[in-house]
């Protein structure tokens, strides 16, 4: 385990419309202002998109995806870090429940979800956190890596 320690910026609350894409409208957010690292909370309603439910093979290396469509809208929770890239720009790694007529699927956003109606999200930005959402060669993904700055 690794850890950095940071201090809490400022929150910011969000209200996401029809057809927000997310992660990236939440990504765009936090360069806007100027925010490399931070904590998401979202809930609200998903309309369409596709979400990560897992590595087709556990053992294989880079991971092969595998993707769920959302079909309709659906209700959902979800949790996320922000950490910039090798450019500097805030990455979202969010993952997230999505529920409708009893049924739940549960992944990461990564692909792009739409938003159904609305979405309600908390940004907590925090201040001098020594992380980075670097390529990891052996995962051949995005992680994030404590202790790095980009």
């Amino acid at each position: 385990m690794k850890a950095s320690q940071g201090r809490m910026g400022r929150v910011f609350v969000i209200r996401l419309e029809q057809d927000d894409v997310i992660p990236g409208c939440i990504e765009e957010f936090a360069q806007e202002n100027g925010i490399s690292c931070g904590h998401v909370l979202l809930i609200g309603g998903i309309g369409e998109g596709r979400v990560v439910v897992g590595p087709r093979d556990s053992e294989v290396r880079p991971p092969e995806p595998m993707l769920l469509p959302v079909d309709g809208a659906h209700e959902v929770v979800g949790i996320g870090v922000i950490a910039p890239d090798d450019q500097g720009r805030p990455g979202l790694h969010i993952h997230a429940s999505l529920g409708r007529a009893g049924h739940t699927m549960t992944g990461c956003l990564r692909p792009g979800v739409r938003t159904w109606l609305v979405g309600e999200a908390i940004l907590y930005e925090i201040l001098d956190a020594n992380v980075a959402r670097l390529k990891d060669p052996d995962a051949g993904l995005n992680l994030l890596q404590v202790g790095k700055t980009t």
